[in-house]
């Protein structure tokens, strides 16, 4: 294990709320995926969030409203991102402590549990990042490097050899050098 276990999890839910944002680079098609409150509480549900869940409007709001500041944290240099993290820690007043709840040990939580959800993503997010900048890991935050994906890659393999994100776009690129590579060894061989 890279990190400690929560800033692994708070990693995986920071990039699973940016990926739910529609593409943006040409050939990507993928629509927005957080315009409802069953798919926010859907997205509670399978990042393991506790705590406060509203399930109205402006909660879903406010957490659309998140995704394109937390989207941030892979797009930023160092001094950025130490900015971003300082700037949601600010914002929402956070104070650490250690918590230890539902079974998952010892963790840190800089928000009560009754904020406000997009509140907390954001709080969690940025703590996660501060034990990635402290290890001087911030490149394993990463974008898909497909050329129609703009998702978001937390790469947390041994050897930071992790370069696609988790909708299928290893296999296609995979599957399009394969292609290309038997193509050629057949126009080669005519």
């Amino acid at each position: 294990m890279l990190f400690t276990h929560d800033t692994e999890v708070a990693l995986a839910a920071a990039a699973a709320l940016v990926n739910t944002m529609p593409g943006s680079v040409p050939g990507d098609s993928d629509p927005d995926r957080l315009t409802t409150l069953d798919e926010l509480e859907s997205l509670y549900r399978d990042q393991g969030w506790t705590g406060r869940l509203d399930r109205d409007a402006a909660e879903l709001a406010a957490v659309r409203a998140l995704r394109p500041r937390l989207r941030a944290f892979w797009e930023l240099d160092e001094p950025g991102v130490v900015a971003l993290v300082n700037e949601l820690l600010g914002e929402a007043r956070a104070v650490p402590q250690l918590v230890d709840h539902d079974g998952l040990g010892w963790h840190v939580h800089a928000t009560p549990a009754d904020a406000p959800l997009a509140q907390r993503m954001a709080v969690e997010a940025a703590i996660a990042v501060i034990d990635v900048v402290r290890a001087g890991e911030l490149a394993r935050l990463r974008v898909c490097e497909a050329a129609d994906c703009d998702d978001v890659v937390v790469d947390l393999s041994r050897n930071r050899s992790r370069r696609f994100c988790e909708g299928g776009c290893a296999a296609r690129a995979h599957t399009a050098a394969y292609r290309a590579r038997r193509a050629g060894r057949l126009t080669a061989d005519a």
